[in-house]
């Protein structure tokens, strides 16, 4: 299955597409209306604009440094996800999407880093919760709030996940424990991104390695190429490595690049095939 990651709407209804995902709100803060032609994609703790807006919403380090795109390490500014005024004003967008569209795509998900979030908020929640272990603390945060996404997603939710493989790596990064999180997700998304793709090896290797990490459970996964400006042939080569562990392709941010390579692959595929006896 193909598909396409796209802010115009029009190439949603694109017939090369099986599926098409639509930003209702990016990492920059950019806010669209929901639209029911596609499955609405919503970055959460990912937000410039907010953090820009209200640098206290900006998840901190012990030593209070902040989660923003000006410090290395970071393409854009999180929000600490355990902002109760800034979770319910994502719970209204889920809202909005899911009336135009049964399906949900979440990105973002999760804290920014190992070592965040170190505010007093997070500090005194975790002081009274349950858990003696900080790490475990941050994943049933995560997993508490995608449990309430799934509560009001009656589709297909669809997860975002940083593309390491590694069993505990993402855990221990963001939060993100995916065997907690597999039973609310009918679909892991893997951005796998390059500017040229001259080489494939490692997309074989992240690949396999996520389908070999999903193994056990029952949950799709797909596999995100970037599309923009990429040489056909070599998309479509890349396309064809991913394809061989994911459940699905999706193109990012070119929709006609992505028709171009899908075309390319599909006649590829159709060259030398024989009909009946010769």
């Amino acid at each position: 299955m193909y598909g396409v990651v796209t802010r115009n709407a029009e190439e949603l209804e694109w017939s090369a597409f099986d599926a098409g995902f639509y930003e209702v709100k990016d990492v920059t803060g950019r806010a669209a209306a929901p639209l029911a032609t596609g499955v609405n994609m919503v970055s959460l703790f990912g937000d410039n604009a907010a953090v820009g807006d209200d640098p206290a919403l900006a998840a901190v380090d012990a030593e209070g440094r902040p989660a923003t795109r000006e410090r290395p390490y970071f393409d854009w500014s999180y929000v600490c996800p355990t902002h109760e005024r800034y979770r319910e004003g994502l719970l209204e967008i889920v809202d909005d999407c899911v009336a135009e569209r049964a399906d949900l795509r979440l990105d973002d998900v999760g804290f920014p880093r190992d070592g965040y979030c170190r505010c007093d908020r997070c500090d005194r929640l975790f002081a009274a919760s349950e858990f003696d272990d900080r790490a475990d603390w941050r994943a049933s945060v995560v997993t508490d709030f995608v449990t309430d996404v799934r509560e009001r997603v009656p589709g297909d939710l669809y997860l975002t996940l940083y593309p390491d493989p590694y069993p505990g790596h993402l855990r221990t990064r963001s939060g993100v424990d995916i065997e907690a999180l597999a039973p609310l997700v009918d679909e892991f998304v893997v951005p796998l991104y390059d500017t040229a793709y001259g080489t494939t090896y490692w997309l074989e290797v992240i690949g396999k390695g996520f389908e070999s990490r999903l193994a056990d459970v029952d949950t799709r996964l797909g596999i995100e190429l970037y599309a923009v400006e990429v040489d056909v042939d070599a998309l479509a080569h890349a396309t064809e490595v991913a394809e061989a562990y994911a459940d699905a392709v999706y193109f990012g941010y070119d929709a006609s690049n992505a028709v171009a390579t899908i075309r390319r692959l599909r006649a590829d595929r159709q060259e030398g095939v024989s009909h009946g006896d010769t």
